[in-house]
């Protein structure tokens, strides 16, 4: 059994913003980190668009942010939480930039502010199009210098311990849960490890692994939500899934998708057919700039009337020089796929991208489990709503670290370790024989999420979802309870619980909201509801 004060899951912006701050505020507590692969593998090192914040008061107003946010929520944000993450997120900004962050900086040496679809300023804080490759790279740096804090490489958690682990039943009615640590695997030495402490948070990214195209990175396998809804945490929110417009269209079967960032249409990009001809304006009278939900779907719908396997983004009349320093990366992936921005029309196709829903948590992070708190994309803070504003998750990532870690450092002093949680029980176990049960169901499983439970929904093809998960699921349990415990295999178990919940709540909600589109309720219904699971 290892002990900790503090134990923090996922080391993206959520959890290193979290851990750097609180282990400032308490040099006496011991925190540590915990990250399934390295350090800078994580959903933040692949946000190339930017931070959003208002920083041009001359221009640019917290009321205007504010409003731009409600409005792609769709009448599901938290006014609240919203003011708070807008008028807190300058200062937010302000400290990662003290501790090495590096932003664009126009002729006249301040910041080149960018500007996205949904947003009616230019407030878009960014580094070339590696915008969350710089945030990661400064966190890690910053957290390597603190002695209290340490990050800790290759670990896996498996399950978050609670009263359950103690022999109590435990059940989504039972009040004052409390959460003791986790469960946790060395992925070097393959032993697993029982770790208590104190205060733990859940910062363990996305979950974009569920279909079939995704921007998020191969390790965006949805084990904190997973984990979260076996401990009985409240969840909500879950079908709102927001995909990406415009990821670059690859007939391949890449496990991660590269996405053209929503910044080349704020800096003029247009969306077109492959023949050249405009549609945005069908859709939304703001074009190219519409939100999320309304391009992506126009995108779709293009696609399907059409029968195209992709549509356009027309970059040939911005200006080269201009363009290659502002998106190198994004300008030199074409180049290596053949295609040249200035010449030719850029083909894409919408990408699974980030998961509005999650771990339901107050305006400090707190979870309804106790000792449980949670930060970043697998949350739901109230923030987003039914859809993403764009820009706007890194910074509820750093103002809910923020706010995180001074609520642990009020309270963490009231909280004792656990020291009866029994070790991992390994008899009756044996090795895998057969990983091809593992590689083939994740497969299915992304064809049956993007099939039947993408950007266009209805009740016949949840169900048919719903009811293919169902055999996923008893097949996945089967093979858990009789092999040793593996990454791959804890994987696919949280990837088909992620879109069990995913289609569930979809399945719940009668009428179309954000993000969440059926073709049997196509309609917004006049009351606001809140799916929680």
């Amino acid at each position: 059994m290892l002990k900790t004060d503090v134990l923090i899951i996922g080391s993206g912006i959520a959890g290193l913003s979290t851990g750097i701050k609180l282990a400032m505020l308490r040099p006496d507590l011991k925190i540590d980190v915990l990250t399934k692969v390295n350090e800078h593998e994580s959903n933040t090192s692949y946000a190339q668009g930017g931070v959003a914040a208002v920083w041009d008061h001359g221009t640019d107003t917290y009321e205007k942010h504010i409003a731009d946010t409600l409005d792609a929520g769709a009448g599901l944000c938290d006014e609240h939480i919203v003011r708070i993450v807008v008028e807190e997120g300058p200062e937010r900004v302000e400290e990662i930039i003290d501790w090495g962050t590096r932003f664009d900086l126009d002729q006249f040496q301040k910041y080149d502010l960018g500007r996205e679809g949904g947003h009616s300023e230019n407030r878009i804080l960014h580094y070339k199009d590696l915008t969350g490759w710089e945030i990661q790279r400064a966190l890690s740096a910053k957290a390597a210098t603190l002695d209290n804090l340490i990050v800790h490489e290759h670990y896996f958690a498996l399950d978050l311990l609670t009263q359950h682990h103690l022999g109590h039943i435990v059940t989504r009615l039972t009040e004052n849960i409390e959460c003791y640590g986790a469960y946790v695997l060395n992925k070097e030495n393959w032993e697993i490890s029982t770790i208590v402490a104190r205060n733990t948070v859940l910062a363990a990214g996305g979950n974009g692994q569920i279909y079939r195209s995704t921007t998020n990175p191969v390790i965006a396998t949805g084990d904190g939500i997973a984990m979260a809804y076996r401990a009985k945490v409240h969840l909500e929110n879950m079908e709102f899934v927001q995909f990406h417009p415009t990821a670059l269209y690859n007939p391949g079967l890449e496990k991660q998708a590269f996405l053209v960032s929503e910044a080349v249409r704020g800096f003029g990009a247009i969306l077109k057919r492959p023949d050249g001809t405009e549609f945005m304006q069908e859709y939304d009278e703001r074009g190219s700039l519409a939100p999320r939900d309304i391009v992506a779907r126009a995108i779709d719908n293009e696609m399907k009337l059409t029968g195209a396997e992709f549509m356009c983004l027309d970059c040939t009349h911005l200006d080269k020089e201009k363009f290659i320093a502002h998106f190198p990366t994004i300008y030199e992936k074409c180049k290596e796929k053949g295609i040249d921005p200035m010449k030719d029309l850029i083909p894409v196709t919408p990408a699974c991208h980030y998961m509005c829903g999650g771990v339901q948590v107050d305006e400090f992070g707190r979870s309804s489990v106790n000792q449980l708190y949670a930060c970043g994309e697998c949350t739901s803070t109230g923030l987003h709503g039914a859809n993403r504003l764009a820009s706007n998750s890194l910074l509820e990532a750093l103002v809910f670290g923020h706010r995180i870690a001074h609520s642990i450092a009020s309270n963490i002093d009231n909280s004792d370790l656990e020291n009866q949680i029994p070790q991992w029980e390994r008899t009756g176990t044996t090795e895998p024989k057969e990983q091809v049960l593992i590689t083939q169901s994740i497969k299915e499983l992304k064809e049956v999420m993007s099939s039947y439970v993408g950007i266009v929904r209805s009740d016949k093809r949840l169900k048919r979802a719903k009811d293919r998960l169902a055999l996923l699921h008893d097949e996945t349990e089967e093979l858990y309870r009789n092999s040793l415990v593996s990454p791959q295999l804890c994987e696919l178990r949280n990837l088909i619980t992620v879109g069990y919940l995913v289609s569930k709540a979809a399945s719940l909600r009668k009428e179309s909201r954000g993000l969440h589109f059926t073709t049997d309720y196509p309609e917004r219904a006049d009351f606001v509801q809140y799916s929680v699971l």
